[in-house]
């Protein structure tokens, strides 16, 4: 038995590769040798935290997290769907002109690359199909329907995952990030149902198996120290989120005012076959944890969720969008080193492994 501690995703990038990328194409060979360098520099700085497993730190996904795989595509506008955050900022996914719809890059280009430098196993996040849903503009697209749009979307889902776990991937997370968003833009819930059958429909073209190699990550986002969604109530989505066929969920919670009240309907509504993995240090937090302050939040959770399925990983990525630089590189690495050992003092006081 062991307590499993595992990455949400984003790192922030070298400040020479922010600057370029805000002007030059990701697919420009001049900046290839940026970012060979940026992942290298990630991936060794992440072993050396002592974290069992890792990531490239999203140091390829230009932009963001979320439109990563169509960035740069002909058939896209920028005025597309809004995300306002706290800070008072907004930002803004591209809207598809016209069918159909493919992704440009698939996160297994990411793998591929990290895989030259790591020797940890390898968590590889990707977005949602429901994310990229809202890509389809609400007044539909003349000669390519809703119905087409949602099976394309489908299958370069199917296509890219697949393409993850056959390269090897230790975990593919699927980031969920408008999940609790939703509530926010329909309370009825009616927009939330909608986003678990879609993602629903994607699960179910893997076997039992590979859903086992398969996460969710859910939080109230995370951009320049704020979020999307932190008003709204965990108990809306958490009951509809354990619905979603995976092995693994990855629960944003040491920025939750009230965390015992929600690891109770996380210990309510937890699958007997599945992790949950719950947020043990806080992204948007300028103060770097300490490893005793995670071992309390390791215990406390503890306390509700079985040890066997109970994980511990970051709230959230420490730069989803590539222009935040709320929080430094080293700040990143601090809390990531907190989280490993905080996770250690915790299994061991539990009697447990840590892995």
């Amino acid at each position: 038995m062991s307590i499993p501690t595992e990455p949400i995703g984003s790192i922030p990038r070298p400040a020479p590769l922010i600057e370029a990328v805000s002007t030059r194409d990701h697919m420009d060979p001049v900046l290839e040798a940026f970012y060979d360098e940026a992942v290298k520099d990630t991936i060794e700085r992440f072993e050396a935290t002592g974290s069992p497993v890792i990531t490239d730190g999203e140091q390829r996904k230009v932009h963001n997290f979320w439109t990563y795989c169509v960035h740069g595509l002909p058939n896209m506008a920028p005025d597309g769907f809004k995300i306002p955050f706290s800070a008072g900022h907004v930002r803004r996914m591209p809207r598809l002109l016209q069918g159909p719809f493919r992704y440009r890059v698939r996160a297994s280009r990411y793998l591929e690359v990290a895989r030259r430098y790591a020797r940890a196993p390898i968590k590889q996040a990707v977005i949602s199909p429901s994310a990229l849903s809202l890509l389809y503009p609400a007044d539909g697209l003349p000669g390519y329907s809703r119905d087409q749009f949602i099976d394309d979307l489908l299958t370069e889902h199917e296509t890219e995952v697949r393409g993850c776990l056959e390269m090897g991937a230790h975990k593919v997370q699927i980031d969920f990030t408008e999940g609790r968003l939703a509530i926010k833009i329909d309370p009825t819930g009616a927009l939330l149902t909608s986003f678990i059958d879609l993602n629903n429909l994607a699960l179910s073209r893997f076997s039992a198996a590979e859903r086992a190699r398969l996460g969710v990550h859910t939080c109230p986002g995370g951009d320049r120290d704020s979020t999307h969604s932190a008003d709204v109530d965990y108990a809306e989505l958490l009951p509809s989120l354990f619905h979603l066929k995976v092995g693994s969920f990855y629960v944003a919670l040491a920025g939750e005012r009230d965390p015992v009240r929600v690891l109770k309907i996380i210990r309510e509504h937890l699958r007997p076959d599945c992790r949950v993995f719950v947020g043990v240090v806080s992204p948007i937090d300028p103060r770097v944890e300490t490893p005793e302050e995670v071992r309390d939040r390791v215990l406390q959770a503890a306390a509700y969720i079985p040890v066997d399925q109970l994980g511990t990983t970051d709230d959230c990525g420490f730069s989803p969008f590539c222009d935040d630089t709320s929080t430094t590189r080293d700040t990143a690495f601090a809390k990531i080193r907190a989280r490993v050992l905080g996770t250690r003092l915790a299994a061991k006081m539990l009697g447990v492994d840590d892995g």
